[in-house]
């Protein structure tokens, strides 16, 4: 793990210093530090088409300059964050009512706690527009901070409420707040009262399918899953059950939505897995990059939230059941995978100065074809995407 800072001069010296930059303001096609207006009406005639790549210029623009001397007690910033030292168990024992255990697709706490710490100060707002059973809003109010969330199904609004109110319980004062509703509706959901107020957004996006749950053995029925879909799989309204084309494009429509809700220079945090279809890595952190530059938002780090423990000499995975008998069948076939032991994370953040005339005529003139690389499933590992040359 090595440390990796790009000093950004327009920005106070107290903003998030952790992690490798994806990117500067001076490789955005988008107009920098500059509000968007346009985005949501544009991701709505998003249609298919190639990935944007990520310019080679950006990956190779890392500068190791010390830190500032005021820094000097903070620890050395790095992209890699040691989120899974304690198992997920653990990490939501005495937190988390027994019912959170039922949803398909939990944040780690840690992951949470760990954005929330380097991103916010104590008695900042954060918010999450997809809570499900409040993970980041509980990892908030535990850290001082206030929390707002908002959650499609009406079961995981109970039961982020039922977490928050444990957290009440155990002497945590700071405003929370859980509302039900569709998060593509955020203007509708939220009180005015939070408009601009929100220094940090903590969120992911649904798996749908690819989501493994929970197993159980019985006698003659070998190995069944529960516990890993999304309420009804007939409610089309429920962003988990669209298709992988409709989600990119309503989570986009999310993320233009919430710039209202951010403070100047405010951050999102989006952590989100590749999985595997059919054998094929697919990159979903690259997709929903793109999803961001087309909300407005502003790219400043990607880093690594490891799944697994790290120890001293090696990783010890946490995969699932079905992860591992996946793997140990493809490696059977005699294809050599490996087990999937980090979640990409993607940090955005606000413009800081209001958008300038010309600046808005060239985003009203943005091509539609710019948008074809949020609705493209591309099967690509990372890697691959990364290396390309713009």
């Amino acid at each position: 793990m090595t440390s990796a800072q790009v000093p950004n001069p327009a920005q106070p010296e107290d903003h998030r210093r952790e992690g490798t930059p994806v990117a500067d303001d001076r490789f955005l096609r988008t107009p920098s530090d500059s509000t968007t207006g346009p985005a949501t009406d544009l991701v709505e005639n998003a249609v298919d088409g190639p990935t944007r790549r990520i310019p080679r210029a950006v990956i190779d623009d890392l500068d190791d300059t010390s830190s500032a001397a005021g820094d000097a007690e903070r620890d050395a910033a790095v992209s890699v964050w040691t989120t899974a030292q304690n198992s997920p168990a653990a990490q939501r024992k005495s937190r988390y009512v027994a019912e959170s255990t039922a949803h398909p697709a939990k944040m780690l706490p840690a992951v949470a706690a760990h954005a929330i710490e380097h991103y916010t100060e104590p008695g900042d707002l954060v918010l999450d527009p997809m809570c499900g059973i409040g993970t980041t809003l509980v990892e908030a109010v535990h850290a001082g901070r206030r929390a707002v969330g908002i959650e499609y199904e009406p079961h995981w609004v109970d039961v982020a409420r039922a977490n928050l109110a444990l957290a009440h319980d155990a002497g945590m004062r700071q405003e929370s707040r859980v509302f039900h509703g569709d998060a593509r509706q955020i203007a509708s959901l939220l009180p005015p009262e939070y408009a601009g107020q929100a220094a940090l957004v903590v969120t992911s996006p649904p798996y749908g399918p690819s989501t493994h749950g929970q197993v159980a053995v019985a006698p003659g029925q070998g190995v069944q899953k529960y516990h890993h879909l999304y309420g009804n799989t007939l409610d089309r309204g429920n962003l988990a059950n669209i298709g992988h084309h409709r989600l990119l494009a309503g989570f986009t429509r999310i993320l233009a939505g919430l710039t209202a809700y951010l403070r100047p220079g405010g951050h999102i945090a989006i952590t989100i897995r590749p999985w595997r279809e059919h054998a094929e890595l697919i990159d979903l952190p690259s997709q929903i990059l793109a999803c961001g530059v087309h909300a407005g938002l502003i790219p400043v780090e990607r880093c690594v939230a490891l799944l697994a423990r790290a120890a001293d000499t090696d990783l010890v995975a946490r995969g699932s059941f079905f992860q591992r008998d996946f793997i140990r069948k493809q490696r059977e076939a005699g294809l050599p995978l490996h087990l999937i032991a980090h979640e990409d994370v993607l940090i955005f953040r606000t413009a800081l100065f209001p958008l300038r005339s010309r600046e808005l005529e060239g985003v009203q003139r943005e091509p539609e074809g710019l948008l074809r690389s949020v609705c493209h499933r591309d099967a690509r590992v990372p890697g691959e995407v990364e290396a390309a040359a713009s």
